[in-house]
């Protein structure tokens, strides 16, 4: 099979994704854009909400200890990863969501309280009525340069996985500091608002048919190699 296929996300993601490419016959080459890191956060006492609200699963892995004392709120979940992380840490499910964190609280019964758990940069929401959210910064993503060497692939057939629009915008700006050629470089996407968000120039762009890695994955098998 010809071509590369770049991952860009953070650890353990990264490491993930390099696997399930590597078991559909990818070349897959793995640069992280962002490490993740904790932050220090103070938890609203237990009573003052109902629910926790998470899309991403690096609220669970980087929440620390405070996440022990609200283990007795059940997790809306952005999606099947994020919930698989909160059930390991403790937490019950009470809603997994298929298109994005907006679509889970629309579909929440009213009135219900969240604290959210985010990352410094995180998707605004717009909660209905009879919705309140608090949310608390838990962890944040430090931006990583791409090496040198990557300069080459471009030559040689490279399509790049993007999960984030964070990471979209991230990898626009490495391009243009590598001075790579965007006209050779294929996008493969997690949704539309990654594409958008990832500018102009590209050979093209393919938004995954579905918000997971798997679908992304074999989009690129089916349609970028």
């Amino acid at each position: 099979m010809s071509g590369f296929v770049l991952a860009v996300r953070p650890e353990p993601g990264l490491a993930a994704t390099m696997e399930a490419g590597k078991q559909l016959g990818l070349n897959m080459i793995g640069y992280p854009l962002f490490e993740v890191r904790p932050r220090e956060w103070d938890c609203p006492d237990s009573s003052s909400f109902d629910a926790i609200l998470i899309g991403s699963a690096n609220a669970i892995r980087h929440g620390g200890d405070a996440l022990s004392s609200i283990t007795n709120k059940p997790v809306h979940a952005v999606g099947q990863t994020t919930a698989e992380a909160a059930q390991e840490a403790g937490f019950e499910i009470a809603n997994v969501g298929t298109g994005g964190l907006q679509n889970v609280l629309d579909a929440v019964t009213k009135p219900t309280r969240f604290l959210r758990i985010a990352g410094e940069k995180h998707v605004p929401l717009t909660a209905p009525d009879g919705v309140e959210i608090v949310t608390r910064i838990a962890y944040e993503s430090v931006p990583l340069e791409l090496p040198e060497p990557l300069r080459a692939l471009d030559q040689l057939g490279l399509t790049v996985l993007l999960h984030s629009a964070v990471a979209a915008e991230r990898f626009d700006s490495e391009t243009r500091r590598l001075a790579l050629q965007r006209s050779r470089i294929k996008l493969a996407v997690l949704g539309p608002r990654i594409a958008e968000a990832a500018g102009t120039g590209w050979q093209s762009i393919h938004v995954s048919p579905a918000p997971n890695d798997t679908a992304l994955l074999e989009l690129v098998r089916e349609t970028c190699i």
